[in-house]
């Protein structure tokens, strides 16, 4: 069969997209956890801290925003209090719920890290022709978004890890 340039068919069955998302998401969240490193945070604290920032939000409100089970958010917001970059305070509306409140160092903390996240991510979409940098993220927020077929896991996959980095076959 001829070679040609025609684009790949990205329903035929040999691309394996599962690869692609794979370890396009490896090579971005290990670069976002080193970058974050660097002003003492994690990624899931970033999340905390950039969903608080925005305002009088409860804990449960941030968990549901940020995607966090009840308890990673407990440890979450325990880890940013004890590291004096964020605080519970009582909800003026409801008794039951804390609001998340980052302290003065916790914002200081969080624009330097804002600043290196959209570094990161203005370089990686700064390596592809600007031409496709808006439809990339317009389909990857649509495949993920609310309805989105990929917006939810199927059930029964509990089991599956994931690979964290590429192997060779010998």
């Amino acid at each position: 069969m001829p070679a040609t340039d025609a684009p790949t068919d990205p329903t035929a069955t040999h691309v394996d997209l599962m690869m692609l998302f794979d370890v396009a998401g490896h090579a971005l969240t290990t670069e976002i956890h080193a970058g974050l490193a660097s002003v003492g945070i994690t990624s899931r604290e970033y999340c905390v801290m950039a969903k608080a920032s925005a305002g009088a939000a409860t804990q449960r409100e941030i968990a549901a925003l940020a995607a966090l089970d009840k308890t990673t958010m407990v440890v979450t917001v325990d880890q940013l209090e004890g590291a004096g970059l964020a605080e519970r305070r009582p909800s003026p509306t409801d008794r039951r719920a804390r609001i998340v409140v980052l302290t003065p160092e916790g914002r200081e903390v969080l624009a330097r890290a804002e600043a290196i996240v959209s570094g990161i991510y203005g370089d990686v979409l700064g390596s592809l022709p600007a031409t496709e940098r808006a439809g990339l993220v317009a389909a990857l927020e649509r495949l993920v978004g609310a309805g989105g077929r990929l917006s939810t896991s199927v059930g029964g996959a509990a089991g599956i890890r994931r690979r964290r980095s590429p192997t060779t076959v010998s």
